[in-house]
């Protein structure tokens, strides 16, 4: 879903130079208040342009013609930079809409699967609805697993070509329309009406049908429009000006296509064209990063925020915990542990117990077992009893949760060894979790359980520090297994024994004290503090519940993925503040063309401003007009692509900024317009 499309892919090129003309109409100009008075400027000069056809004119007819055309190029090519940026999200929407297409469902008449089916459409299935999806069927809209288990292909949405598990209860319930059913089944109940799904959404968010402004854009439209009233007034009030100065001097009057030429360079319509671009390509880079922004100010808000809050599990580390050692038992052999602990764990599906049989099974050699020939019944886990094991003739082997296992051997009359006790205090201080192994009354050793850290997570942390971010855990394992977790993956701190409640508060006291806060989460119990988060990333595995609390989903469900963001949000703001600094620095060089040569006619002394020795007082508007709308053509890559980000410090970034972007706009309009002026002296124009 989220390829990678070229800037300039021909089809997209195409669609924009059509869209461009398309979007000529009064009714998408009025949308920006700086291209459309650019608009009604390029309207009169046409209008004086026929006029002087007919009837004699104060400046040439050819000088009007060319500048109401460079007008003209000027809104075209702001509607190019639009159109271009909303192509890359059509072309995503188009694949998008390969996913949503009518399916087969198999409506059933209540929670059951022996239940009453009824075969409809997908587009007649409402919220609430309950259908059957067997091996082979494609989820017809979103929903909730209410029954079953099942291996899910999601690649339509997020990509990734790997099935994924989804079941009822827990955070792994969520599956999404248009995803399809590889093996088993499942019960699913429907959790969106007809054109609310998530693709649904997600369709009109990249085409960027609902974008709606951001405060930070509608900020600096509003700055943007206030300095086009203010260059308005200003030129308006010029023509009485010059009509008083010319009879004193005895000087010609600037003309109206001169004063309408001296707006449109003196008003920031560089960014003012850009500006639409920039906001619906930052919401294109996120969706090539496989997140959906389910609002522009999201993506804003996480260049800004600097407090991050992370659940350990699934975020942090690998999310299962890992069998890493044995310990035995004063006078236990290991290869005695090892043989009890995998014939303990066989009945034992969890992650955990599957990683005892791989441990003892590469680290000790047990490989295959006659089941059967040993007479062997298994003990499954359970949640209420924390307990698994197998009881062979004469032999009753067990491993669970150290306090289960106490009772256990309690029951039998037997006592728990001190030494062993010692060997739990030391794997709970380094973070791990101990399982107790015995047979019988016996206790042979101990399995050390360890969450693993993710790889290379350490230096993303340290990375989000030297962007400034403060980094929080929060996990419910106690004090002395968080502090070894929070150590060992470089957090700034970390909250142990948290509740649902305690995120909340956290969030809540930070955003008090002034911080932008964002966070991640994938369940239920995680709605709350997506809720009140700045800036929230929902799993797209995770719960309904969840996605709707979030401001953000992340279809490749990477909880990580959360520097990449804040990266894509910093590159949004930093490429609008350089294109603006550099609009307003390239409008301060275009006044030292324009202003001399508008007003020379009238004032002849103003001649001496001409620093660029340009040729004329036509050839120096005509060169500044022309420069003014071809600028905007080269500066759509930047806009679509956006400046690069570098983790420095805001008082750097500043300075770097104001030297290319600053220094440079000012320099660039000069070199520019002088090159023009040359060209239209050579060829004679002028």
């Amino acid at each position: 879903m989220a390829a990678k499309i070229s800037l300039w892919e021909k089809s997209i090129f195409k669609s924009a130079i059509v869209n461009a003309f398309r979007k000529l109409s009064v009714r998408h100009q009025i949308r920006n208040p700086v291209i459309f008075t650019v608009y009604i400027g390029s309207l009169l000069t046409s209008g004086l342009f026929i006029h002087s056809i007919f009837l004699p004119s104060e400046v040439p007819c050819y000088f009007i013609l060319i500048i109401s055309l460079c007008l003209w190029f000027t809104v075209i090519f702001a509607n190019f930079a639009e159109a271009l940026a909303e192509g890359r999200g059509k072309a995503q929407a188009l694949a998008l809409r390969k996913v949503r297409h009518d399916i087969l469902a198999k409506k059933l008449s209540s929670a059951s699967k022996k239940s009453k089916i009824k075969l409809t459409l997908s587009g007649n299935l409402h919220k609430g609805d309950i259908v059957l999806i067997e091996a082979g069927d494609f989820i017809p809209s979103d929903g909730e697993v209410i029954e079953g288990v099942a291996s899910v292909n999601e690649s339509a949405i997020t990509g990734e070509s790997a099935p994924v598990i989804r079941e009822s209860g827990g955070d792994r319930n969520s599956v999404t329309g248009g995803t399809q059913v590889i093996s088993d089944w499942i019960i699913v109940r429907i959790t969106a009406n007809p054109g609310e799904t998530f693709i649904d959404e997600m369709i009109s968010l990249v085409e960027g049908a609902s974008r709606q402004k951001t405060p930070n854009e509608l900020a600096l439209t509003i700055l943007l429009a206030a300095l086009t009233l203010v260059f308005l007034f200003v030129c308006a009030s010029s023509l009485p000006y010059t009509i008083y100065g010319a009879s004193i001097t005895g000087g010609k009057i600037a003309s109206i296509t001169v004063l309408v030429a001296l707006f449109v360079c003196l008003a920031p319509t560089t960014i003012g064209a850009l500006l639409s671009a920039i906001g619906i390509a930052g919401m294109d880079r996120m969706i090539q990063a496989n997140v959906i922004a389910l609002s522009g100010k999201a993506i804003e808000t996480a260049g800004d925020i600097d407090i991050l809050i992370l659940d350990k599990t699934g975020t942090i580390t690998l999310g299962n915990r890992q069998a890493t050692k044995l310990i035995p038992a004063d006078g236990v052999a290991i290869q005695t542990l090892a043989d009890a602990a995998q014939l303990a764990s066989l009945a034992d599906e969890t992650p955990e117990g599957r990683s005892i049989v791989i441990l003892v099974k590469e680290k000790y050699g047990l490989r295959g077992r006659d089941i059967q020939e040993m007479g062997a019944t298994f003990l499954p886990f359970t949640a209420q009893t924390r307990i698994s094991g197998a009881n062979l003739p004469g032999r009753q082997i067990r491993k669970g949760a150290v306090q289960a296992i106490e009772s256990y051997i309690e029951t039998l009359g037997g006592k728990f060894p001190e030494s062993i006790k010692k060997d739990i205090d030391t794997i709970a201080r380094k973070g791990g979790t101990p399982l107790v192994v015995t047979e019988g009354a016996t206790v042979l050793g101990i399995v050390h359980l360890k969450d693993i850290v993710k790889g290379g997570i350490r230096e993303r942390f340290a990375e989000l520090r030297r962007m400034g971010i403060k980094t929080i855990m929060v996990t419910g394992d106690n004090q002395l297994t968080a502090a070894a977790i929070a150590a060992e993956a470089g957090v700034d701190d970390f909250l142990a024994d948290a509740t649902p409640e305690d995120k909340l508060k956290l969030i809540r006291r930070y955003q008090a004290e002034g911080h932008l806060v964002a966070m991640t989460g994938d369940g239920t119990n995680d709605a709350p503090a997506l809720a009140q988060a700045d800036v929230a990333v929902a799993m797209n595995t995770g719960t309904q519940i969840a996605k709707e609390a979030g401001n953000l989903v992340d279809l490749d469900s990477n909880p990580t993925k959360i520097l990449e963001v804040i990266q894509i949000g910093k590159q949004l703001l930093i490429t609008r503040g350089a294109l603006t600094t550099f609009s307003i620095s390239n409008d301060i060089a275009k006044y030292f063309a324009i202003i001399p040569a508008a007003f020379a006619s009238t004032y002849p002394v103003l001649n001496t401003l001409n620093i660029m020795k340009l040729a004329s007082p036509q050839s120096a508007i005509l060169s500044a007009v022309i420069f003014n709308a071809f600028i905007i053509i080269f500066l759509i890559p930047l806009a679509l692509r956006g400046v690069k980000y570098h983790a420095v410090s805001a008082e750097q970034l500043l300075r770097i900024n104001l030297f290319i972007y600053g220094l440079g706009g000012l320099i660039i309009p000069f070199i520019g317009i002088k090159l023009i002026d040359l060209i239209l002296v050579g060829l004679q124009w002028i």
